[in-house]
């Protein structure tokens, strides 16, 4: 549930930059000098806002996978056996879709 909520707001936060963006980019040509700043700080803030937010997203993203590999280095190393047969049943996986391109 965590990484669906956290994906959502992702794609929220790029849709948020997306329509800044597109509003500095669609109104340029008819806007005064003010505007425009006042645009461009917006979209600044937006890009600052998103470059955070994504940034703390990827630190999240990076803490799961490595509490993943700890837990997958844990349990091979009291399972070898198991761990051997998983691994040997990716590589076939893995070829039989290799094999099918």
């Amino acid at each position: 549930m965590a990484k669906d909520t956290t994906s959502e707001h992702l794609r929220a936060e790029l849709k948020n930059l997306a329509d800044t963006l597109e509003e500095v980019l669609s109104s340029s040509a008819d806007k005064s000098k003010s505007e425009l700043d006042k645009l461009r700080h917006k979209a600044r803030g937006a890009l600052e806002s998103s470059r955070e937010r994504l940034g703390d997203s990827g630190e999240r993203i990076a803490q799961t996978t490595r509490e993943a590999a700890e837990k997958a280095d844990d349990y091979v190393r009291e399972n070898p056996w198991h761990g051997v047969g998983i691994g040997a049943a990716v590589g076939v996986l893995i070829g039989i879709l290799i094999s099918r391109r």
